[in-house]
């Protein structure tokens, strides 16, 4: 597929915004290794090859095991995900599809279970921030294949 525009050239004050959301999502003090399996999870279900190509790599460069990116859509099936993973990859899953879910309020409590009131807010913000960047890459073709981790920093 060919890319439809260079989004980030042609609207620079629209990517650094977005730029903007990640480095606070990065900062905000989240496990980078969490944070990866939610911008996985996020990718798959949006369908955007793309960030899949770029957050499995990053995750497997960070050390993540192969084992737990091939389940990762099967994750409730799956023993190799601690709750606090598991807790953050449902509320992934309901904000993400969230115009065909609810965040119910059993949701909402079992997630607090893990999740103080600040991580709760950042994880959400890193929810938002894949989902933004899912549809800027899906929208535009961003091409995919040639990321390699590190490159960003």
């Amino acid at each position: 597929m060919e890319t439809r525009i260079d989004y980030g050239r042609v609207a620079t004050g629209a990517a650094q915004a977005m730029l903007g959301m990640e480095g606070y999502v990065r900062a905000a003090g989240l496990e980078p290794a969490l944070l990866e399996l939610v911008k996985v999870r996020a990718s798959q279900l949006n369908g955007c090859a793309y960030c899949l190509d770029m957050h499995s790599k990053d995750a497997r460069a960070a050390g993540e095991a192969e084992q737990r990116l091939y389940v990762l859509p099967a994750w409730r099936e799956a023993p190799f995900y601690t709750p606090r993973e598991r807790a953050a990859l449902a509320w992934t899953e309901a904000l993400t599809l969230i115009s065909a879910t609810d965040i119910t309020d059993e949701l909402y409590a079992a997630t607090r279970e893990h999740f103080d009131e600040r991580e709760l807010v950042d994880l959400t913000m890193a929810v938002i921030t894949i989902n933004g960047w899912n549809r800027l890459a899906i929208a535009f073709r961003s091409p995919v294949g040639s990321y390699q981790p590190n490159a960003r920093q």
